[in-house]
């Protein structure tokens, strides 16, 4: 039978001074998503959640601070593995063993970057954690009228919930510490001027590379091209570039100008004023993160195509806008390496579409497990009792839910609500009063329909990277707004009051069924309605498949908004702490 959720409320989540638990809590919910869950191999047992692991038979346990409707438990302490007739202690390097261990049978595959990556992610962690004990006194954010949203940009210590390794990267730690979000960084950029017929842009409005050029002078007969200094210095040997420089074709000026901010996606840098997507050629999680030569025509395409749609949305849905990215420029000397390794986009910044007396906070900084910034829950609301949490996500999901879905069926695009591409504004009372969507780069179209003479005129591999078939893009919105972003707030508004969460859900049914009828019930919908499974992205997999994120499955998880599921709990049986064998 299923099990109720706790209602055991406790403290806010103070930021756990070690990487070790954060680490292994966080692979301990991947296997619950994708591999344990799925066969029906976890059972509570009184104050812990056990989990078989069903190729390799290891049976293991964590203790349990809160149960979820949607299995995304909150684990407390060690794991535990049961061996020679008790549990021990199980450190998060002989978890990600096991892991692996059960990963290798289940496909047949081996992958020997798996454990190092596990490892590089706890080394990314423990900096994280390094610095942010470091800075507490000095916060090199400072006051500014930017301050608190660069605080939320740059909290994210622990990264992805549902992902093996979400700190997983390349590059030295020198590097890192200079030019990652989490150490408060903040640098100049690298001002390149290129000749100006070496220079390939293009732009959807008559000033949308205006952002560009207003960051230093050049020379004339030349364009200001900045780049990430990080980048840069990476691209240093390139014999295109060498060639460039050697020819008078690119000058490099140095770094100058006023210093930027990495947010939480570490290549988006912001001043203040507008935000500019670099490309870095390091991996974070599980792609090189560079600006393709399709995404950087695709960009602007889409921002010029979207328009109507994006004014069409803030009309019909107060509270609700799009950020543009109407630009893009690089160098163009015959190498497309080069011409998308230093390929910028331009995307508008906060104060172009803020509302005044409105605070933007990223939304992931919201939804965090601890309180690793001033924009998480539990410091919004941090003195209201559940009456105004709940009338706070009744607000939260008027904002959020209904232009998503008036996107996909009234105007076939997906947009990709993930937690990390919203930022939500709230008012001077911690109460939301403004979604904004960003990142073009997840925003698809559907075939057909308004988009066809749009896609048939772009070249072929941009129109390719615009769209998405209708179940793929059906499961895309409902993976990001349900289960990457909705969940998880309402996970962080239950850890403040959990015998709320039954009513959070029960909310997001009601919007779905007035959404439903405001669009004719369509099919989807009536599916969602009728408890039709989550589509839940499958990290696990896709990292071990060492698979890039645009070819990541999913595993489909049960519905905290089937009728009747939130007044039950989670798919996770019950079991009796006495009999841990038979429960494996």
């Amino acid at each position: 039978m299923p099990l109720a959720p706790s209602r055991t409320a406790g403290p806010d989540r103070a930021v756990p001074r070690s990487a070790d638990e954060p680490v292994a809590h966080t692979l301990l919910n991947c296997l619950v998503r994708e591999i344990c869950g799925p066969e029906r191999q976890t059972a509570v047992a009184g104050d812990h959640l056990l989990l078989r692991l069903p190729r390799c038979g290891e049976l293991l346990r964590i203790g349990l601070r809160r149960t979820s409707l949607t299995g995304a438990h909150r684990f407390r302490g060690p794991a535990g593995q049961w061996r020679d007739g008790g549990w021990h202690e199980l450190g998060w390097q002989e978890l990600a063993a096991c892991t692996q261990r059960e990963l290798e049978l289940r496909t047949g595959v081996r992958n020997e970057e798996f454990r190092a990556q596990v490892a590089s992610s706890h080394a990314g962690v423990t900096a994280a954690l390094r610095r942010a004990a470091a800075s507490t006194d000095h916060d090199p954010r400072g006051t500014g009228p930017h301050a608190r949203y660069l605080r939320s940009e740059q909290s994210l210590l622990f990264g992805h919930r549902f992902h093996p390794t979400p700190k997983s990267r390349t590059g030295s730690a020198a590097d890192w510490a200079r030019y990652a979000p989490e150490a408060g960084a903040r640098f100049r950029l690298r001002h390149l001027a290129v000749r100006a017929e070496c220079v390939r842009e293009e732009a959807a409005t008559p000033t949308a590379l205006t952002a560009l050029d207003r960051q230093g002078e050049v020379p004339d007969g030349y364009r200001l091209l900045p780049a990430h200094p990080w980048q840069y210095a990476m691209l240093g040997a390139h014999p295109a570039l060498r060639d460039a420089v050697r020819r008078g074709d690119l000058l490099d000026l140095g770094e100058r100008g006023d210093a930027f901010a990495p947010t939480a996606s570490v290549r988006t840098l912001y001043d203040g004023r507008t935000f500019l997507k670099f490309s870095l050629n390091t991996r974070i999680t599980n792609c090189v993160r560079k600006n393709a030569d399709y995404e950087l025509r695709g960009a602007v395409a889409l921002t010029h195509h979207l328009e109507p749609v994006a004014t069409a949305l803030a009309a019909r849905f107060t509270g609700c806008d799009l950020l543009r990215e109407p630009g893009y420029r690089t160098v163009d000397v015959g190498d497309r390496e080069l011409a998308e390794g230093l390929g910028v986009i331009v995307r508008e910044g906060l104060e172009e579409r803020l509302r005044p007396g409105v605070t933007p906070l990223l939304a992931a900084a919201v939804a965090d497990e601890h309180r690793t910034s001033d924009a998480q829950f539990g410091a919004l609301l941090s003195d209201s009792g559940p009456v105004a949490a709940l009338g706070w996500w009744d607000a939260y999901l008027s904002l959020l839910v209904p232009p998503v879905l008036a996107a996909y069926f009234d105007h076939g695009v997906v947009l990709e609500p993930h937690l990390q591409n919203v930022v939500l504004g709230v008012d001077a009372h911690g109460m939301p009063a403004q979604i904004l969507f960003r990142d073009l780069e997840g925003t698809k179209l559907l075939p057909g329909g308004p988009h066809a003479a749009f896609l048939a005129g772009l070249p072929g591999e941009v129109a390719r990277s615009l769209v998405y078939d209708r179940e793929r893009g059906w499961d895309r919105v409902v993976y990001c707004l349900l289960v990457n972003h909705l969940a998880e707030t309402a996970a962080a508004v239950a850890d403040r009051h959990p015998a709320l969460e039954g009513e959070l859900w029960r909310a997001v049914r009601g919007v779905l069924r007035e959404r439903s009828a405001a669009h004719g019930e369509p099919d989807e919908l009536r599916a969602l309605l009728a408890g039709a499974p989550l589509p839940a992205k499958a990290n696990l997999l896709t990292r071990w498949g060492r698979a890039a994120d645009r070819e990541a499955g999913y595993v489909r998880i049960a519905s905290p908004v089937a009728p009747g599921a939130a007044d039950g709990g989670p798919p996770v049986p019950t079991a009796t702490p006495a009999r841990p064998r038979s429960t494996a």
